[in-house]
């Protein structure tokens, strides 16, 4: 999926371009209102993330002309203004979303992906990998049928490996996506709670899911046996 990002502050913009690029998406990166307007009317998106005061064109412009042209794109408008009349006329103006700065990047992503997700009845309730589901309405997990219990952040990291499956998550994804940090090889945080979580969904299983890929990162694997 692609996804336009209208940010003039080059540190926040670069810093939400390289972390939803590494969750997967597609992104190009406008620093000012005109061109950001420009990119939103004559590409196809997703879904913009919208800055509210931009140089040329203010986000509210930006998103007025975006609407007047036709276009239903999901846009999420990012503000340091919480003042309640801001959020409505951001609203009215046919915003899809509105998140106040300063925010985690972990729930922009979420934000993001609700966003995406709104009308895609294939989007699934129920991520599995072999016997292991993970219950995303009820918030639940099981493996062989048995309940399991997951801290939050336990549940995050893995929801982030069934969706990626396959694929080698390195350290500093799982970093800036389940702690909102950059990553530090000092610290052991990502190792301890791999091995927390592994003790829980895979100590006692058949076949085992979360594999370490020495000096890359983690991947979750179903054996072709399984």
């Amino acid at each position: 999926m692609k996804i336009l990002i209208v940010e003039d502050e080059q540190k926040t913009g670069d810093y939400l371009r390289q972390g939803l690029s590494e969750a997967g998406f597609v992104v190009d990166l406008a620093r000012d209102g005109a061109d950001g307007l420009h990119l939103a009317l004559s590409e196809h998106y997703d879904l913009v993330v919208l800055d509210v005061m931009l140089p040329t064109l203010d986000g509210w412009s930006v998103l007025q002309s975006i609407r007047n042209a036709g276009k239903n794109t999901p846009v999420l408008f990012l503000t340091a203004r919480d003042q309640v009349e801001q959020r409505v006329k951001g609203l009215d103006l046919g915003a899809d979303d509105y998140l106040v700065k300063p925010f985690a990047f972990s729930e922009l992503l979420a934000r993001v992906r609700s966003l995406l997700r709104r009308g895609k009845a294939t989007e699934p309730e129920v991520l599995k990998a072999a016997d292991l589901e993970l219950d995303l309405l009820r918030r639940r997990v099981t493996r062989g049928g048995r309940r399991i219990e997951l801290t939050a952040k336990e549940f995050a990291l893995m929801e982030l490996l069934l969706r990626r499956r396959g694929e080698v998550l390195p350290r500093s994804l799982i970093a800036s996506q389940i702690w909102d940090m950059n990553f530090d090889s000092d610290t052991n945080v990502i190792e301890v709670a791999l091995r927390r979580l592994r003790a829980k969904v895979d100590d006692d299983y058949e076949p085992k899911l979360i594999v370490t890929v020495r000096g890359m990162g983690y991947v979750l694997e179903v054996p072709e046996s399984a």
